[in-house]
């Protein structure tokens, strides 16, 4: 992996209730990292990645990128939500232009990019997601897939280092989330330093360099997804419940049907290559 990206340093939030949301997260994310961000509702998740963009101003602590401390001008908050991105759960809550083709072009024109760049990046972004087609479309009338595709155009053409996803497939049925998680692997060849939310343990499982398990505010472990998802006591204290192919590969040592190796597949193509 390369540098370190951004770093959190002792972060607190709380919100106007006095609900304690974030208590004293420390973490660095390096480039080119795939880290799967998991725990129950309510864990901190969500309030962690908007004080990560900048949308939130941290009660206590430091958020660094590429190792200088970001305060709270607009010049250092521009840098963050440029560098970055947010695709969030609810596609509704990112949409706010009339066309699609306004939609992703809202984030480089705040860039104060010209014209041309603007127009490229726009283009570009769109191909990418492969909606072209619905540049003259109003995005609140399209499907909710269409609609999850225009808000990851918006982050492609904003061109950050990193990209978080809040419950990417929260709502997308079976088709969409293939979608997705097909868009998420175009990414990932690329270099893509990215964060996902998730509830679907086998996906973080299988896709993830990195596990964070959040729980009531506090990161309770940071590993290697084997490790993290062998700790039975990270699982319950998180409320989470193992991925299936580590299940099924103890299952079969157990009772004798693979020697124990240690070989615990990540991707259904690597059991099949045990068996």
């Amino acid at each position: 992996m390369g540098d370190i990206l951004v770093e959190v340093r002792d972060l607190y939030y709380t919100y106007s209730d006095d609900h304690d949301a974030l208590k004293g997260i420390s973490v660095g994310i390096r480039q080119g990292e795939k880290v799967a961000v998991v725990g129950s509702n309510g864990a901190g998740k969500s309030t962690f990645f908007l004080n990560l963009n900048g949308v939130l101003t941290p009660s206590s602590g430091e958020i660094l990128y590429r190792g200088r401390v970001m305060g709270r001008s607009k010049k250092e908050l521009n840098e963050l939500r440029k560098n970055i991105g947010i695709v969030f759960q609810d596609a509704d809550n990112q949409i706010i232009a009339s066309t699609v083709m306004g939609e992703v072009s809202f984030g480089p024109m705040n860039l104060k990019l010209s014209r041309e760049e603007v127009r490229e990046r726009v283009e570009e972004a769109l191909a990418y997601m492969n909606i072209t087609e619905f540049r003259d479309r109003p995005p609140h009338y399209l499907s909710g897939g269409e609609k999850k595709r225009v808000s990851i155009a918006d982050i492609i053409a904003m061109k950050p280092e990193l990209i978080i996803f809040d419950e990417p497939t929260a709502a997308l049925d079976p088709l969409n989330a293939g979608r997705l998680e097909h868009t998420i692997s175009r990414l990932e060849k690329q270099g893509m330093t990215m964060l996902i939310s998730t509830h679907d343990i086998d996906f973080a499982y299988r896709w993830a360099d990195r596990v964070l398990v959040f729980a009531e505010g506090s990161i309770l472990a940071d590993g290697d997804p084997v490790a993290v998802f062998k700790d039975m006591e990270v699982l319950l204290r998180a409320h989470l419940r193992r991925p299936t192919l580590l299940d099924m590969y103890d299952l079969l040592v157990e009772r004798g049907k693979l020697p124990d190796e240690g070989r615990y597949p990540r991707k259904v193509e690597d059991f099949a290559e045990i068996l």
